[in-house]
């Protein structure tokens, strides 16, 4: 490919915020756009769309001024913010940065499963009130965790809680045997069977207009009283008022939670004060270098485009992800 390739990037004020982009200088031109207004009078004429900030939900107000667009890259695992109908329709390709965030999940996961089998929030309150109490805690090994969602995400979880002795269960959107991590995965039809069953459930499931509200009452009423709920997946995923009832009223006896329906989690939710949460701030798959990870597919993805090349993490927009 000959001459500059028009690029916009969402979510900066310029090019510098993206980690190594100055490589692309010579081949490409930057147009940075920080809101929907900006964003509409960028687009015209450009190839490339990189949308930095993968929460913002403004291209689909600005679709119809794409008259040249070709490819997005999306700065997230989850694209549910840059799906719509007039885009899934469309001949434009869509990539994310599946794999850039598995390990630091499945760490997240691991981690609040420790937090609450040890009881460290308790050592924590105890410490600053500078009491001496011993008292057993939860062995980990031997217990059972339900993964709901069977991508790199949740293969990446599994690996890592087998590590410490955790029995690891998959649902994935269709039912499998012979499945390399998970042995064999369940489909979505018995997730409820297989809740009774689950010491710890981890939601990482797309969101998909199959997928939105998964879990209900009847979900939550389904797990063992004594389970703890993980979402790390999207906020709307969840019923959140039927979720809050279910850790009111002793249905379920925990969550780990780093999304929700509305974030940021808002100061008058009760999820906040409730000593059997523990509340996190859309964080579990950042570390420190994933902006230069994220930044490193995207470079590779732009060489490959200008050569003609197939680009890597090519999302089916019609399922919202990238098939495994």
């Amino acid at each position: 490919m000959s001459g500059r390739t028009t690029v916009v990037i969402q979510g900066v004020e310029s090019p510098g915020e993206v980690p190594g982009i100055e490589a692309l200088e010579t081949n490409a031109e930057f147009r940075c756009v920080g809101d929907l207004n900006a964003l509409r009078r960028a687009l015209p004429g450009a190839e490339v769309l990189l949308g930095w900030n993968f929460a913002a939900a403004d291209v689909i107000h600005a679709f119809d001024r794409a008259d040249r667009l070709r490819w997005i890259q999306w700065g997230g695992a989850g694209v549910d913010a840059a799906l719509f109908p007039a885009l899934v329709e469309s001949e434009v390709t869509l990539t994310n940065v599946r794999g850039v965030f598995d390990q630091a999940m499945a760490e997240y996961t691991l981690g609040m499963i420790l937090a609450f089998a040890k009881d460290f929030r308790g050592t924590d309150t105890l410490q600053r009130e500078r009491k001496w109490l011993h008292r057993p805690t939860e062995p980990v090994a031997g217990t059972k965790a339900l993964v709901v969602g069977v991508g790199s995400i949740g293969r990446a979880i599994a690996r890592t809680l087998r590590a410490v002795g955790i029995e690891v269960e998959g649902v994935g959107r269709t039912a499998r045997d012979g499945d390399a991590e998970f042995g064999r995965v369940r489909g979505n039809e018995d997730l409820n069977r297989e809740l009774g069953s689950a010491d710890w459930v981890v939601l990482v499931t797309p969101l998909t207009g199959q997928t939105r509200g998964l879990f209900d009452a009847a979900r939550f009423a389904a797990m063992k009283s004594t389970a703890r709920f993980f979402n790390l997946g999207r906020g709307a995923l969840v019923d959140e008022p039927a979720l809050i009832e279910a850790l009111e009223t002793g249905v379920i006896a925990g969550a780990g939670l780093d999304v929700f329906s509305e974030e940021p989690l808002p100061a008058g939710s009760p999820l906040w004060g409730m000593e059997n949460v523990v509340v996190s701030p859309h964080m579990s798959g950042d570390f420190r270098g994933h902006e230069e990870a994220m930044a490193s597919i995207f470079l590779d993805n732009f060489r490959r485009y200008r050569a003609g090349e197939p680009l890597v993490n090519v999302v089916d927009k019609r399922l919202g992800f990238v098939p495994g």
